[in-house]
């Protein structure tokens, strides 16, 4: 990593440079959040904070995405990017901040307002910068993150060919780590997001007289059980699942036998191999468990997101950027991947590069006790959004120099 004293200061000083713009820039979003694949008011928003620079734009067909391409001084054929998302959570906000959501049942609780933000002050700076970057910029505004496949649709659009990047970078924020730290480990950093809807058929009948027809619902509590037994005896602990029956509905009377119960849950695995393994068992288990009761089980899994690999090279690259900006200090290997999911995975099978989480807890708080991501009342240090731009920054320009090695 040869990113020098002098360019390290460059950066943090341009970080610091576009840190008033961008706060008011991630509150305007945060007070109008929009929730799914469409997001007009924001995307209105970061075309109009990036009016006047250098970048051609290609919008999303599918989704109000786009990407804005910065194209270098000097070309050495390399093209980098970087993502930012900006949908927002279906959730009721109780921060009580004077730019808290007035949208009812939506909130950023994510953190996509400041990485929008952030990903529009790193394409300020490197703008200005422009006759030394020796390669392109790829800017990515992504919605649709939560739960709605966004990167893959905006993939599916072609916006990730012409120019095709060679690395991709992303930062997300973490409410529950210290202001500026960053943290990531090597490959598997989260996991893969399925979701899984059990039906268990029986015959209804009167609850006084359940012999006479077929009763799902202890049926349907066996393939439960069985299916907590089933990862601890057949998943290897090395390559780990999550297996987790989050609804069970059924019945109408408390003298009813049902007809059928309906089960639904999450799958979270670290590798394909997993995956793979982990779907074929629990689909056999609720299958055979409900023929053995005279009963059928129907398992429909919905994919979700793929495992998000970091590589190895773009990992190496984002840390040395980074200790070469805050010093050894700001860095954190992180010993375990979180079971949560990001669909920057998509971008990530696609394309090397890698995802870090930055630490946004604000100064005399304790950050294993703040209110973490997805919740009511989460909030950030905004001035760490300089830190994520010089990061954007610094890691843009260094690929471009030199590959990832």
């Amino acid at each position: 990593m040869d990113l020098g004293i002098d360019l390290a200061t460059d950066w943090s000083a341009a970080g610091e440079a576009e840190l008033a713009d961008i706060v008011e820039l991630r509150r305007a979003i945060h007070a109008d959040p929009e929730i799914g694949l469409q997001c007009p008011r924001t995307t209105e928003k970061l075309k109009a904070a990036l009016a006047g620079l250098p970048l051609e734009y290609r919008d999303s067909g599918s989704t109000s995405g786009f990407i804005a391409i910065l194209r270098g001084g000097n070309d050495n054929g390399r093209t980098v990017l970087l993502r930012g998302d900006m949908d927002a959570l279906p959730m009721q906000e109780e921060t009580g901040l004077a730019f808290a959501s007035q949208v009812p049942g939506a909130m950023h609780a994510c953190g996509h307002d400041a990485h929008s933000a952030m990903l529009v002050g790193a394409a300020r700076a490197l703008c200005a910068r422009r006759d030394r970057l020796s390669g392109t910029v790829v800017f990515m505004f992504q919605p649709g993150e939560e739960g709605y496949h966004g990167a893959r649709f905006m993939i599916e659009d072609g916006l990730l060919d012409a120019p095709r990047p060679e690395a991709a970078f992303a930062l997300h924020i973490l409410p529950n780590a210290p202001a500026g730290l960053v943290c990531s480990r090597p490959g598997a950093l989260l996991a893969s997001t399925d979701a899984l809807n059990i039906t268990v058929r029986g015959k209804g009948g009167h609850a006084a007289m359940p012999h006479d027809g077929i009763d799902p619902i202890p049926v349907a509590c066996e393939i439960v059980t069985a299916l907590s037994a089933f990862v601890a005896r057949q998943i290897p602990v090395t390559d780990p699942a999550v297996l987790s029956i989050t609804q069970i509905n059924a019945g109408s009377a408390y003298n009813i036998v049902p007809d059928e119960v309906k089960l639904k849950g999450t799958l979270r695995t670290l590798s394909n191999t997993t995956r793979t393994r982990a779907r074929e068992g629990l689909t056999r288990i609720a299958e055979h468990i409900a023929l053995a009761h005279g009963c059928t089980a129907e398992v429909v899994i919905d994919d979700g997101y793929p495992v998000t690999m970091n590589d190895p090279r773009a990992l190496g690259l984002l840390r040395g950027v980074t200790e070469k900006l805050g010093g050894e200090a700001a860095w954190h290997s992180m010993a375990a991947p979180i079971m949560g999911g990001e669909d920057f995975s998509y971008v990530l099978r696609e394309i090397p590069g890698a995802m870090a989480f930055i630490g946004v807890a604000a100064e005399g708080t304790d950050p294993a006790t703040n209110p973490p991501l997805h919740n009511t009342r989460m909030t950030i240090a905004e001035a760490v959004m300089a830190r994520g731009v010089a990061i954007h920054c610094a890691v843009a320009e260094q690929f471009l120099d030199n590959g990832l090695g």
